[in-house]
């Protein structure tokens, strides 16, 4: 694959396994746009072999490139990179390929030497995004007889819960549904912020009007602009005339899950868009007039994500307008046996299944447990134990492995008669301690790294308990 400059024999074929192992496609060109090395995905992509391209020039091997069009050479040109261009070509076999690509200069000594592009393939990527573009237009035509009905999604009534926090958080969600302001929703994967969206939808005057979701994290940066706010034809290779999905959502509500993996410059256009009330297609200099209610969520402290770079300070003062924090799982216990039977009986009729309780000992160890996928990973355990149980009642059997070690962990019996909320939690900071211990081999400053807290407070502890360590 390369034909130059390579120090030795087995250099070479080092590079040319490791390249040929990416899943991208490699396209290595010198100072003069020859070709030097094209990996097995490239050839894939373009339906060339390497003999067709090595060793030719860039023009000759690709002779629907120019000078101006070809990224390689524009590259070897200015010495300034190119990052994530989408581009969309025909290969030699007739099949419309769609890739995102990057192209870099290759310097020594401070002169150019070559560049190299690599480009990955998005096409089923796009053709999967378009088809979510047409279904969601198709959904809303006509717009009033046809569009997605109120009780197609969730209300406030739908969402079980008997906690104080979260109960003041949807009496905060039901007040806003009436407003047209943005709305932020924090919480943790799983807590439910789509429930808490679609039911903020639902209670609203657009509750017959379309409503979109689309997680920002799940399509490459690349093809998300177009997706949001359209394309025109024309715009790169093979683009067409499509609405994007603030046009599709007009006179409803888009909701837009993980914000802060959208990039920040495309965060930029966002808060234009909801500033302006109008949004421009990629390409087009024509602005249209749009009325979204915009609903937003962060699975992570959004203060985080802004002092981090990833979320815009100014974006995020615009979306904060109402903002609602939804607590999860492990703050909210007193819901946790509530969500339980709520899924049993969900469920059991869907797979046909005889169970009608979850045992006592089962829902002590889910109230120990604290469970890190929330309420979506509660209904999912629940699910799986029904496909397991055979008799009546969930039992720990029925649960995965790790609840069992959940079990043995938290043997310690915390409703014990006689001991109030301070001693057991005495007795449980001392278990602590004294195991953090003897994992360490008596080590004081690994035991305190273990348990979080600063050394001098372990040891401020361990005198106050009596207990001897290593200094």
């Amino acid at each position: 694959m390369f034909q130059q400059g390579l120090s030795s024999e087995i250099t070479g074929g080092m590079i040319h396994d490791l390249l040929d192992c990416l899943d991208e496609g490699i396209h290595i060109v010198n100072a003069e746009g020859i070709t030097i090395c094209y990996n097995r995905v490239a050839s894939l992509l373009d339906g060339l072999t390497a003999g067709e391209v090595m060793g030719m020039h860039v023009l000759e091997a690709f002779p629907s490139l120019n000078q101006k069009t070809s990224t390689l050479l524009k590259v070897l040109e200015t010495g300034v990179p190119i990052d994530d261009q989408q581009q969309t070509y025909t290969n030699r076999k007739g099949k419309q390929i769609v890739t995102v690509n990057r192209t870099i200069p290759l310097r020594h000594s401070g002169h150019i030497v070559g560049a190299v592009e690599i480009s990955k393939d998005i096409t089923q990527m796009k053709h999967l995004s378009e088809q979510v573009i047409d279904l969601q237009k198709r959904m809303r035509e006509p717009r009033v007889k046809k569009a997605v009905h109120k009780n197609q999604f969730y209300r406030f009534e739908d969402i079980i819960t008997q906690n104080p926090v979260m109960l003041k958080e949807m009496e905060r969600a039901k007040r806003a549904a009436f407003t047209h302001s943005p709305v932020l929703v924090i919480g943790e994967t799983g807590t439910g912020k789509e429930l808490i969206a679609q039911s903020i939808h639902s209670s609203s005057p657009r509750a017959h009007q379309p409503f979109i979701a689309q997680n920002c994290a799940a399509i490459p940066s690349s093809l998300l602009e177009g997706i949001l706010f359209g394309t025109v034809k024309g715009t790169f290779t093979g683009a067409e005339d499509r609405p994007g999905l603030f046009e599709l959502a007009d006179g409803g509500t888009l909701f837009l899950d993980e914000i802060q993996a959208m990039p920040v410059e495309l965060q930029a256009k966002l808060l234009r868009v909801l500033e302006e009330g109008a949004v421009r297609r990629v390409g087009s200099t024509k602005l249209r007039s749009i009325n979204v209610r915009t609903v937003v969520a962060t699975n992570e402290d959004p203060l985080l994500s802004i002092r981090e770079g990833r979320l815009r300070r100014d974006l995020y003062y615009r979306i904060h307008v109402v903002g609602i924090y939804l607590p999860p799982l492990r703050e909210r216990r007193e819901d946790i046996e509530l969500l339980s039977n709520y899924f049993l009986t969900k469920i059991k009729g869907s797979i046909n299944s005889y169970v009608e309780r979850i045992s006592g000992e089962v829902i002590k160890v889910f109230l120990q447990y604290d469970w890190p996928g929330n309420v979506r990973e509660l209904e999912h355990t629940v699910e799986g134990a029904l496909n397991l149980a055979t008799g009546k009642e969930i039992q720990l059997e029925h649960l995965p492995a790790h609840f069992h070690s959940t079990e043995r962990k938290f043997s310690l019996d915390l409703f014990s008669d006689g001991k109030n909320l301070r001693q057991i939690l005495n007795e449980v900071e001392e278990s602590m301690i004294r195991q953090a211990l003897h994992q360490s081999g008596g080590n004081v400053l690994q035991a305190a790294e273990r348990l979080g807290i600063p050394r001098q407070t372990l040891q401020y502890k361990l005198k106050k308990l009596g207990i001897q360590a290593e200094r």
